[in-house]
C-alpha cells in the first residue's frame, strides 16, 4: 500500500451495512479509495483530476454492469 498521509477516511451518506460499500480520504493532491469492509487490504490513490473523471463516469452510469 502507498503511503501518503491519507487520514480521515469516511464513508459514503449512502452506503449501509447491506451494500458494498467504498471510504474515502483527501490529501491535497490526491484522493484514495478504499473498499469499507476491508480497509487493511490496501487502497487505490488517484490525482484530483483522475478522480474527478471517474466519478463523473459513475454517476453518467457508464461504469454499471
Amino acid at each position: 500500500m502507498k503511503t501518503s498521509g491519507l487520514s480521515g477516511w469516511r464513508k459514503s451518506k449512502r452506503s449501509n451495512t447491506e451494500q458494498d460499500c467504498v471510504e474515502v480520504a483527501t490529501v491535497l493532491t490526491a484522493v484514495g479509495i478504499r473498499d469499507s469492509k476491508n480497509p487493511d487490504a490496501g487502497h487505490l490513490e488517484l490525482d484530483r483530476p483522475a478522480f474527478a473523471g471517474l466519478l463523473a463516469r459513475v454517476k453518467s452510469g457508464d461504469l454499471s454492469l
